[in-house]
C-alpha cells in the first residue's frame, strides 16, 4: 500500500512519516509550499526554505523519496481571499480549518493521488477508525486525538467521508512526549523542532499588517459600554426573559448570564476575584476527551433546561436568542469655556450607557474577545472587544472578563453551512440532541443542546460562553467522535 505523507520539517509529520516506514508502508514524502509573500510575518522572510531544509533532511534519515510541490495559487484564492474577504464583513475566519478543507485533503491530496498513493497521511493528533453503515457501506468516524493538550481534531471539522477514507494519522494515540521521545530516540533532524505557530503555512503574523496587504486602515472609535446598557437594552432583556422560561421544573436560582471562563486553562471559582483566578491553572490532563458515556453525546450531565421547553420555542425566539446584542449609543456635544482666558472648546456630554475612550486603525481588524492591541489605559481590569460596526467603523469593548457582552449562550448555524462527518446521522428540523461542543481550538468541551429548524441550527449552551464569534467554526461530538461542525453565522 503506498502512501504520502505530508512532511512539514514539523516533529509530528516527521514521526507519522517513520512509524508508516516502520510498519511496512511503501511510504513517500511530499512536501508542500503554500506561500511566498513576507508581509507582515514576524520570523523573517525564509521560514519556509528551512522548513523545506529539514523535512528533507528528514526523508533521507528515515530513507523514503522525498518531493516537493506549490500550491501556493490554490492557498491564495482559497484559503487566504477568503481571510480578507471574511475580515472585511466584520467576521473572524479560521484559516487553519479551511487549509484542511481545500489544501491539505483536497489539492494535495488530488496531487499525491497522481503520483500514485493510495493514502495521504499527516501528523494530526486525532483518530479514525470505519464501522459499516446501514446500507452495508463503510462509514468513516474521527475523535479527538488521546492526548487532550494536543487534540487537534477542530481542525479537521469540515472533511468529508470521500477525504477521510483517503486519510491516515499515525500519532493520533500517541502523547506529545511520546512524538518527542520517538524523534529522539531516532535521530530526526526535527526532534527538538519548535511547534509552529500562527496560520498555516503563513506562520506568525502581525495581523492588522498581514490584512492591510487588502484591506485599508481607516480611523474610528472605541467605545466602552458600561452595564447600564444591557438593564435597559430591550433585546437583552428578552433574552435573559427566554432563558428564565426554559429551565426546568426541579431548577432553582435563576439562569446564568456570565460564563466562568477566563482563558483554556482558567475559570472563575465561588467568589474569587479575576486577579485570584488569572492565577489558577488548571491541568488539561486531567479533563476527559471521552465524556460521560452514560448521557446523551458523552454531556456532563442533565441540562438546567427543559428538553420540552426547548422544543416549544418559536423559531422567531431562536433566532432573537442566538442574535448578539446591538449597541446603539449616540454621544452628544456641549461648549464649555476653559482656563483663565474662558477659551471656548467642545466635549461630549456623559453618557449613562457609555463612553467613547479611544481610537483605532479599522473595526475589521478586530475580533470578539481580543483584549490585545486597543491601547487603551486607565481601567483597572483589562478591556475586551464585545463587538465590532463595520458599517459605522465603531469597536466596542467592556472592562473584565465578568462584563456581560462577552457571554453569550446561544448560536446559530445557516442550513447551507451545517456540516456532518457523519453523513448518516444528520439532523432534521424538529429534531432535538444532546452533544458535546466547543467554538475554538483547545477549549474545553462544553455541554450544549442542538436544535435544528428549517432556518438553521441552533446550539444552546448549558452555560453561557465567551467570545461567540461570527466566522469562527462550532464542532459538536458524541462522546470523543467529532460528528458535525458548522461556521457560526452570529
Amino acid at each position: 500500500m503506498k502512501v504520502c505523507i505530508g512532511l512539514s520539517g514539523g516533529v509530528d509529520s516527521s514521526v507519522a512519516a517513520l512509524l508508516l516506514k516502520r510498519a511496512g508502508y511503501d511510504v513517500f514524502a511530499l512536501f508542500m509550499q503554500n506561500w511566498h509573500d513576507t508581509a507582515g510575518t514576524l520570523h523573517g522572510d525564509c521560514e519556509w526554505e528551512e522548513d523545506r531544509f529539514v523535512a528533507e533532511m528528514v526523508a533521507r534519515k528515515i530513507g523514503i523519496p522525498f518531493y516537493f510541490v506549490d500550491l501556493s495559487g490554490e492557498y491564495r484564492r482559497r484559503v487566504v481571499d477568503y481571510m480578507f474577504d471574511e475580515y472585511s464583513k466584520g467576521r473572524t475566519p479560521n484559516p487553519d480549518v479551511l487549509c484542511n478543507r481545500e489544501i491539505k485533503f483536497d489539492a494535495f491530496m488530488k496531487c499525491a493521488m497522481k503520483m500514485g498513493a493510495d493514502y495521504v497521511a499527516t501528523g494530526h493528533y486525532c483518530r479514525k477508525d470505519e464501522i459499516a453503515g446501514p446500507d452495508g457501506k463503510p462509514v468513516y468516524r474521527i475523535f479527538a486525538g488521546t492526548d487532550p493538550n494536543k487534540d487537534q481534531s477542530y481542525f479537521l471539522c469540515q472533511l468529508t467521508q470521500d477525504q477521510l477514507a483517503r486519510a491516515l494519522f499515525p500519532i493520533g494515540d500517541i502523547g506529545k512526549p511520546d512524538v518527542r521521545r520517538i524523534a529522539r530516540e531516532a535521530d530526526l533532524p526535527s526532534a527538538d523542532k519548535k511547534d509552529s505557530q500562527g496560520i498555516c503555512f503563513v506562520g506568525k503574523v502581525d495581523l492588522p499588517v498581514f490584512l492591510q496587504q487588502k484591506l485599508k486602515p481607516s480611523e474610528g472609535d472605541i467605545v466602552e459600554v458600561y452595564d447600564a446598557y444591557f438593564d435597559d437594552d430591550r433585546h437583552y432583556r428578552q433574552v435573559v426573559s427566554i432563558l428564565e422560561s426554559l429551565k426546568r421544573d426541579d431548577f432553582e436560582g435563576n439562569v446564568p448570564l456570565v460564563t466562568d471562563y477566563i482563558s483554556e486553562t482558567r475559570s472563575f471559582s465561588g467568589n474569587q476575584t479575576p486577579q485570584q483566578a488569572e492565577g489558577k491553572v488548571n491541568d488539561l490532563n486531567e479533563r476527559s476527551v471521552k465524556g460521560n458515556p452514560e448521557n446523551e453525546g458523552g454531556c456532563s450531565g442533565e441540562s438546567g433546561f427543559s428538553r420540552e421547553k426547548i422544543a416549544g420555542l418559536t423559531d422567531d425566539e431562536l433566532l432573537l436568542l442566538s442574535a448578539p446584542v446591538v449597541y446603539d449609543i449616540g454621544f452628544e456635544t456641549e461648549t464649555y469655556r476653559s482656563g483663565k482666558k474662558h477659551i471656548k472648546k467642545t466635549r461630549y456630554k456623559d453618557n449613562p450607557y457609555g463612553k467613547i475612550v479611544g481610537k483605532h486603525d479599522g473595526a475589521q481588524f478586530y475580533t470578539i474577545g481580543q483584549r490585545k492591541g486597543l491601547n487603551v489605559g486607565g481601567h483597572k481590569d483589562s478591556l475586551f472587544v464585545i463587538g465590532t460596526d463595520i458599517a459605522s467603523n465603531t469597536v466596542y469593548v467592556g472592562e473584565g472578563h465578568r462584563h456581560k457582552g462577552l457571554s453569550r449562550s446561544c448560536l446559530r448555524i445557516t442550513p447551507e453551512d451545517v456540516h456532518w462527518i457523519r453523513e448518516d446521522i444528520p439532523m432534521s428540523p424538529g429534531d432535538i440532541r444532546r452533544y458535546r461542543v466547543r467554538i475554538r481550538y483547545r477549549q474545553p468541551l462544553q455541554d450544549a443542546t442542538l436544535i435544528m429548524r428549517g432556518n438553521g441550527l441552533f446550539i444552546l449552551f448549558d452555560s453561557p460562553q465567551r467570545g461567540i464569534t461570527p466566522g469562527q467554526f462550532a464542532v459538536w461530538y458524541d462522546n470523543d467522535e467529532m460528528v458535525g461542525s458548522g461556521v457560526i453565522s452570529r
